[in-house]
C-alpha cells in the first residue's frame, strides 16, 4: 500500500517483519523477495537517489542500454506494491534498538512535517550514497550533463569514456590518482581542481610524466548542448574542449540514522558478512552502504541475500506448519502402519 500523511496511521500499530530504509535498486530487490517469502515489509524512500540519476543503464544484463534508472525504480515499486509491500516517501531520522524490535522515526513532508514511528523485527539499510558534483554558481549547468556524458563511476562507465578527451574533476589531491586508473580506458585526460586545493610537487611531476594537463583555474561553466558536455569555460575565459568527463569528488553516505547503534564500521561503510548482515544480528546493510563496489548489479544481489537471510531466521524460529486434518490419531481416515 502507498502510504502518505493521510493514511499512514493505519500502519502505526503494525509490527513489520522488515523495514527497508531506501527504495533504490537494492531496497526494492529486498522488498520483492521479502514479500515473496510471505513476510511483511515497509519501504521508506527519501526520493531521487543515485540510481534515479542514471540516464542510461548500459551495464545491466537483460535491459536495453538506453533504459534510465528511474524506469527500473518505477517498475520495482509497482512490483513490490503488487506483492503487498508498503511504501512511504519520507526521510528516516533515527533507528533505535528496543530489544526484540526496532523503532524507526521518519520525517514525512518537507513542510508541516510529521514524525511517525514504525516498528519492525529487522531493518535493512539501503539508503545509499550521493556523489558530490563540481560546485558552480549555476548548479543546473552541472545537472544538465550529470548522468549523461559527465560520469561519477569509473567502474560503471569507464567504457563510455574509452579513447575520448576526458575531464577529470577532483576535490582533493588524493582523488587525482583516479587518473592513473582512468588511463586504462583513455590517455586523453585533463585534470581540473577548480581552484579548491594546492597540488604538491610530487603529484605535478607524476601528471607531467603521464602527459596529463593540470588545470587549477576555477571553472565558470560547463559547455555543451542536449545534455552532451563538449568542454569547460574557465574563469580567465579560456575554453578547453572535452568529449566526456568523470567526477571524483567523493560522496555523501546516508547513514546518520544508524549512528546511535553499536555497529562495526570501516570508514563510512558498514562491515557485513556474506549475507549482508552487520555486526547487529537483525540489521542488514546492502548496496553502497556496505563494503564493496558501488554497482546496481551488486545492490540488487545484496537485496536478495539480505531478504533470504532474514527469511531463514524467521522460518527457523517459527513453529512448523502442519496439515492438521492429516495428523495421525486425529483423522480416522488416515491409515497407520
Amino acid at each position: 500500500m502507498k502510504l502518505s500523511k493521510k493514511n499512514l496511521d493505519q500502519r502505526l500499530d503494525h509490527l513489520y517483519d522488515v523495514i527497508i530504509v531506501g527504495g533504490g535498486m537494492g531496497g526494492l530487490s529486498a522488498a520483492i523477495y521479502l514479500q515473496r517469502y510471505c513476510l511483511s515489509c515497509l519501504i521508506i524512500e527519501k526520493g531521487k537517489g543515485r540510481s534515479f540519476w542514471m540516464q542510461e543503464l548500459r551495464n545491466y544484463l537483460g535491459l536495453p542500454p538506453e533504459t534510465p534508472g528511474r524506469d527500473v525504480i518505477q517498475h520495482g515499486q509497482e512490483h513490490a506494491l503488487m506483492l503487498g509491500a508498503d511504501h512511504l516517501r519520507g526521510f528516516v531520522e533515527e533507528v533505535r534498538d528496543e530489544g526484540e524490535t526496532f523503532t524507526v522515526k521518519v520525517r514525512v513532508g518537507k513542510e508541516d512535517s510529521i514524525y511517525p514511528v514504525f516498528r519492525s523485527k529487522y531493518v535493512i539499510a539501503a539508503s545509499g550514497i550521493m556523489d558530490h558534483l563540481p560546485k558552480l554558481e549555476k548548479m543546473q549547468n552541472v545537472f544538465d550533463f550529470a548522468g549523461y556524458n559527465l560520469h561519477v563511476c569509473l567502474i560503471c562507465d569507464g567504457y563510455e569514456m574509452a579513447d575520448k578527451q576526458c575531464g577529470l574533476f577532483v576535490g582533493t589531491e588524493g582523488a587525482i590518482n583516479t587518473a592513473f586508473v582512468l588511463n586504462w580506458f583513455t590517455p586523453y585526460i585533463t585534470v581540473f581542481t577548480n581552484g579548491l586545493f594546492e597540488v604538491g610537487d610530487e603529484m605535478r611531476h607524476k601528471l607531467k610524466e603521464h602527459g596529463f594537463p593540470l588545470v587549477e583555474t576555477p571553472i565558470t561553466q560547463l559547455l555543451g548542448h542536449d545534455h552532451e558536455m563538449t568542454g569547460v569555460e574557465l574563469e580567465d575565459g579560456k575554453i578547453i574542449p572535452l568529449e566526456t568527463g568523470l567526477v571524483a569528488m567523493g560522496s555523501h553516505y546516508y547513514n546518520e540514522y544508524l549512528k546511535g547503534l553499536d555497529l562495526e564500521w570501516k570508514g563510512s561503510n558498514l562491515v557485513t558478512d556474506s549475507m549482508c548482515r552487520t555486526s547487529h544480528p537483525r540489521l542488514f546493510a546492502i548496496g553502497d552502504l556496505k563494503e564493496g563496489i558501488n554497482q546496481v548489479s551488486i545492490a540488487v544481489a545484496d537485496g536478495t541475500l539480505a531478504a533470504t537471510a532474514i527469511w531463514r531466521d524467521i522460518r527457523r524460529a517459527a513453529p512448523p506448519r502442519r496439515w492438521e486434518e492429516h495428523l495421525v490419531g486425529e483423522n480416522p481416515m488416515v491409515e497407520t502402519t
